[in-house]
C-alpha cells in the first residue's frame, strides 16, 4: 500500500506562484523505484497531465500549456515531489493530484500509474 499526500495548494492572483508538494509513504515503499506524476481536474473538464518525472529524476515531461511555467523535480532522500507553479493563471484552477508509476519512465497517460493522492485544490483568481 503506497499512500500520497499533496499539500501546498491554496488561493493565488494571476501571475502569482505556488509550490505543490507530494509526499510518498507506504511499508514497503521505494520511492526511488517509482516515476512520479502530476494531473489536474478542473470541474466539468476530464482530467488532464501537468508534468512527470522518472524515477531517478533524469527525465521530465510536460504538457505544452505548462512548459516554461511549471517545474517538476523530486527528492528521494525525503520521498517527495514537488510542483514549482509560476506565472500562474485563471485557467490553471483545478483539483491537482500526484501519482506514483512502479518502474516508470514518467508517462503522460493516467493510466500508467498505480497510485493516486486525494489531491489539493488550486484556484487563481483574475
Amino acid at each position: 500500500q503506497v499512500q500520497l499526500v499533496e499539500s501546498g495548494g491554496g488561493l493565488v492572483q494571476a501571475g502569482g506562484s505556488l509550490r505543490l508538494s507530494c509526499a510518498a509513504s507506504g511499508r514497503t515503499f521505494s520511492f526511488s523505484n517509482y516515476a512520479m506524476g502530476w494531473f489536474r481536474q478542473a470541474p466539468g473538464k476530464d482530467r488532464e497531465f501537468v508534468a512527470a518525472i522518472s524515477w531517478a529524476g533524469g527525465s521530465t515531461g510536460y504538457a505544452d500549456s505548462m512548459k516554461g511555467r511549471f517545474t517538476i523535480s523530486r527528492d528521494n532522500a525525503k520521498n517527495t515531489v514537488y510542483l514549482q507553479m509560476n506565472s500562474l493563471k485563471p485557467e490553471d484552477t483545478a483539483v491537482y493530484y500526484c501519482a506514483a508509476d512502479f518502474r516508470g519512465v514518467g508517462s503522460s497517460s493516467d493510466r500508467r500509474y498505480d497510485w493516486w493522492g486525494q489531491g489539493t485544490q488550486v484556484t487563481v483568481s483574475s
